[in-house]
């Protein structure tokens, strides 16, 4: 089974706990494989128990409709910072942030791109790399995540100079 044929399974369970199945990332192994969940919940960040919902009705599902055949490790996580990116619609959501991308074959000699997000349509992402467009099949993508930024919170770190006291001054080091 595709990850993209257990992420169709799985959001309709997601959806019945107010959540959203954002996508799935299956990793097939002699061993154990993995059955990673990405979940999204619209207007507040994903909460602990959340996650623990879905894991809980997903192993029920699996269990019933046995897509998997052998051991796998379940595991529902939030997107995090570094947000993966699965389809159209959540490259056109963060269009103009930066986006790194792994391909499964080589576009103009390469594999591997990051740049910000120029445009996205049904089946092409469009980013900025090196100053030129890079126009790549969304079916070639074989991962694409979101690259945070966090100079915002760079510049908030204390510097060598000293600390703030509560009073909102400067304290020398002694």
């Amino acid at each position: 089974m595709r990850a993209e044929e257990l992420a169709t399974l799985f959001a309709p369970v997601a959806a019945a706990l107010g959540l959203e199945c954002l996508g799935v990332e299956y990793s097939p192994s002699r061993g154990n494989a993995r059955v990673r969940v990405y979940i999204d919940a619209p207007g507040r960040p994903v909460t602990i128990e959340d996650c623990e919902a879905v894991s809980r009705e997903l192993a029920a599902l699996l269990d019933v409709e046995d897509p998997i055949q052998g051991r796998y490790d379940l595991e529902v996580s939030s997107p995090g910072f570094d947000r993966p990116l699965f389809n159209a619609a959540q490259f056109g959501r963060f269009a103009g942030q930066p986006v790194r991308v792994q391909v499964s074959l080589p576009v103009a000699g390469r594999r591997r791109f990051q740049g910000p997000i120029l445009r996205v349509d049904a089946d092409t992402l469009v980013i900025g790399q090196d100053g030129s467009e890079v126009a790549i099949a969304l079916s070639n993508v074989h991962k694409a995540n979101l690259v945070p930024d966090f100079s915002a919170y760079a510049a908030e770190k204390p510097g060598k100079a000293g600390r703030k006291s509560a009073a909102g001054g400067k304290r020398k080091k002694a």
